[in-house]
């Protein structure tokens, strides 16, 4: 390759690798189902709350699901379940990462897609597990008695403890016993019981989703639009969705409220069980006398944005409203580009603008642009800064719009209002129990060092003050962790230990020849459960089932973060038995 061609490739590279390090994440997961007791705290915050539906959740928000409670979130196309009893973290959440804090309790992954740069890990108490293909995963933690459960409906995952891995198979159950020194017992998935129940009815209803038809899996949300609206085809616009339970003069971006999530900043929460994707994605239309979503191009993977709105303002509007300085918003229209107000490169706004076929996004002026919207019936919603700023239940509350108010109002860029610690949360959402003490202060082992705690909302305040409605960027973040060392370590933060896995056996092995596979794969095969395994009983493991299943678990090749671990000494006939025994399996 010449010297020209490397420089450019090099140029692009970090360019690329600069745009990663501005740009806030495409991809959130929503709380979308709730039953019961569950509570939530934002990262950096130190209170908890009733959890909101819909609300968007990212690095570092948590989760408590109390006892007969249940919760279910959506990231992409993957479902992920909690059980009663349940305490829930994202300790990374980006678009190549999910990494998950499970300290006590049950969750079930419904895992449909997973790209080959990324990486989906659970992390519990006494293990790491990592999801390696699509599939259906339970994990169950009972830190009390330093028990892991993983079992592997379909799919494949590899579980890191103690020193050690091994891999889990299809129609297989690990039990894993210890802390630092951990002992594992491999063998048949135990029968569904009532959560596996519940979760397998909520896999059918999404199997089934008409709205699957027009949009990818990946725009969370999709799945509560059957029962909530209807599809139907116009012809300037495909596929659009239009909602049949909303009440006369209704309009988008109207009943909810607003909440700060950083990174992106203003965000809105919709009030209505299908108010996620039309919310996020797409855009809105006033088509005859109704109002109508249209999704975009269904090939397009979608980019999550905190709220596809332009902003309204200046002297003369908000005198003619009557409330002061207040806040008012309308919904973007097809075609309209949504320019974020968050710190983000133009590649990004490309990208979050593909799906309503939008390319090389360059808006400069945004009030050079007219907005269809704008002028619609009853668009835009007005509300007073203290409404807005504390995150109060929009409807009622909106300000009456004239036509000419509209007709003076200026869209700006952003809200340019500053959060408050209300707008963490909202109001009206009690009920709140925090987890246990000992829940909150306890160490999971995970494999992949996560990012830092959020730094505490207090300590960022006044910084926020100052930005007019705008998240912290990276340096000014830096900076106040460098002011405040101790105070900035984050609320509450839990403690993790990061995994050092060796190798069993060497790196790479003879090749396998088909009689020799055949024999592995009967070797492999899974030995009947004994009924306490089934009950979910926590047995000590004997040395003899402990070395047939070490036999049967025998790893595949290693990851590069595990050849960087040095092996155990080994005698010359010792060496020979372990090669026999950990040849690799088949990759397909």
């Amino acid at each position: 390759m010449r010297a020209l061609d490397r420089a450019i490739l090099m140029t692009i590279a970090a360019a690329s690798l600069a745009a990663a390090q501005v740009d806030p994440p495409g991809r959130v997961a929503r709380l979308n189902y709730l039953a019961g007791r569950v509570s939530f705290q934002p990262g950096g915050a130190d209170e908890w709350v009733g959890a909101p539906l819909n609300r968007p959740l990212t690095t570092g928000d948590r989760l408590w699901v109390e006892q007969d409670g249940r919760a279910e979130l959506h990231m992409g196309s993957a479902a992920v379940r909690l059980s009663s009893q349940t305490s829930f973290e994202f300790l990374n959440l980006n678009d190549d990462n999910v990494q998950i804090r499970l300290s006590e309790g049950s969750v079930e992954i419904r895992l449909r897609r997973l790209d080959e740069n990324e990486s989906f890990e659970v992390d519990t108490p006494n293990l790491a597990f990592s999801l390696l293909r699509p599939g259906i995963y339970r994990i169950d933690a009972n830190p009390d008695s330093q028990t892991t459960f993983i079992t592997v409906r379909g799919g494949e995952g590899q579980v890191s403890g103690g020193g050690q891995f091994f891999s889990v198979k299809p129609g297989q159950q690990a039990t894993v016993t210890g802390d630092q020194s951990v002992t594992y017992d491999l063998g048949a998935a135990r029968p569904p019981d009532w959560f596996d129940d519940f979760c397998s009815s909520r896999d059918r209803r999404e199997d089934r989703s008409e709205s699957a038809r027009y949009v990818p899996r990946e725009m969370i949300g999709y799945e509560d639009l059957d029962d909530q609206g209807s599809w139907r085809p116009v012809p300037e616009y495909g596929q659009v969705w239009f909602p049949r339970t909303v009440s006369a003069g209704w309009a988008p971006y109207r009943h909810g409220h607003w909440a700060w999530v950083e990174p992106w900043g203003w965000t809105w929460v919709d009030e209505a069980t299908w108010g996620f994707a039309p919310f996020h994605y797409g855009r809105w239309a006033f088509i005859g006398s109704s109002w109508g979503w249209c999704p975009g191009a269904i090939a397009v993977r979608p980019v999550y944005a905190p709220a596809l709105v332009a902003w309204v303002g200046g002297p003369r509007f908000n005198a003619s409203i009557g409330i002061g300085a207040g806040v008012a918003w309308f919904p973007l229209g097809p075609r309209e580009a949504f320019v974020p107000s968050y710190r983000s490169s133009a590649a990004y706004a490309t990208r979050v603008n593909n799906t309503t076929v939008i390319n090389n996004v360059r808006v400069t002026n945004i009030n050079n642009v007219t907005y269809v919207n704008q002028t619609a019936p009853n668009a835009v919603t007005a509300v007073s800064r203290e409404t807005f700023v504390g995150g109060r239940r929009i409807g009622s509350s909106a300000v009456p719009v004239s036509a000419q108010a509209v007709a003076s109002a200026e869209v700006v860029r952003g809200s340019q209002v500053a959060p408050s610690r209300a707008s963490l949360y909202g109001e009206g959402r009690s009920g709140a129990q925090a987890p246990p003490a000992a829940v909150l202060s306890r160490t999971v082992v995970t494999k992949r060092a996560p990012p830092q705690a959020a730094i505490p909302f207090a300590q960022r305040q006044e910084a926020l003050q100052q930005n007019q409605g705008r998240p912290l960027e990276p340096a000014q973040v830096e900076r106040i962790r460098a002011q405040n060392p101790v105070q900035s370590r984050g609320v509450e933060a839990q403690p993790v230990r990061v995994e050092r896995v060796r190798t069993l056996g060497q790196e790479t092995g003879p090749q396998v020849t088909p009689q020799s596979q055949q024999r592995m794969e009967r070797q492999a095969r899974p030995e009947r459960v004994t009924p306490e395994i089934r009950q979910e009983t926590n047995p000590q493991v004997a040395p003899q089932p402990q070395q047939r299943m070490e036999r049967q678990a025998r790893p595949e090749r290693a990851t590069p973060e595990i050849r960087q671990e040095t092996t155990t000494q080994v005698t010359p006939q010792s060496q020979q038995r372990m090669e026999r025994q950990a040849r690799p399996e088949r990759v397909t």
